[in-house]
């Protein structure tokens, strides 16, 4: 008597398909590519030839996953957000909240001098409505700004940061430090290491241009 196949137990996500195993394989490969190509080349630099190139695949496959160039960029920010959650979520949350705000901006810079931090324009209608209306991005975005405006929140309760500023203008010098140019200046100059880049940078950030 054949044995009846094993229940899967609650809660056990579906084994996917090969097929879609090798679906979802394809679409990491278009946004690692993409990534890169937006870090290296900026939005309006690159095209969608480059990225199909790059992936191996024909333009026409390339569409059937994202169907357009804003699509793309989307993916790639969206992917950076879920890499920035797993990173926040990662942090010992019983240390000092100016702390926890100084990691998270060191990684930004970390990620950014590594080569992998989409460069984005900031007037691009046309991005902007992709990236407001893809989920992904959207509950990243909100996720990692309800953390970071939590501690915040409590650096200023406790004295650590400037009280008077505006919750939300801290938290948007916090995201400028993804695509601050001084790092690729810096970089550029060859003077500095990456560390010694990003503890400058912390620096003027966090402690002010004012002497000590």
């Amino acid at each position: 008597m054949a044995s009846a196949a094993p229940t899967p137990r609650p809660g056990t996500p579906p084994k996917r398909s090969f097929r879609e195993q090798m679906h979802i394989a394809r679409e990491d490969a278009i946004v690692a590519a993409v990534n890169r190509l937006l870090a290296e080349k900026g939005f309006d630099a690159m095209t969608v030839d480059e990225v199909a190139v790059e992936v191996g695949i024909a333009k026409a496959s390339l569409y059937k996953h994202f169907p357009s160039k804003e699509d793309l960029a989307a993916a790639a920010m969206a992917r950076v957000m879920e890499r920035a959650r797993a990173f926040l979520e990662g942090l010992d949350a019983s240390r000092a909240p100016l702390a926890l705000l100084r990691d998270a901006a060191r990684w930004t810079m970390e990620v950014q001098l590594a080569g992998e931090m989409p460069s984005l324009p900031s007037e691009n209608s046309s991005l902007r409505a992709t990236l407001t209306t893809h989920k992904g991005y959207v509950d990243g975005l909100m996720e990692v700004s309800e953390r970071l405006g939590a501690w915040i929140s409590a650096a200023q309760a406790d004295g650590s940061l400037n009280p008077a500023l505006p919750p939300i203008a801290v938290l948007y010098t916090l995201y400028a430090r993804a695509c601050d140019p001084v790092l690729g200046f810096l970089k550029g100059s060859g003077l500095y290491s990456h560390e010694q880049i990003i503890e400058m940078v912390l620096s003027t950030c966090f402690d002010g241009l004012r002497k000590r």
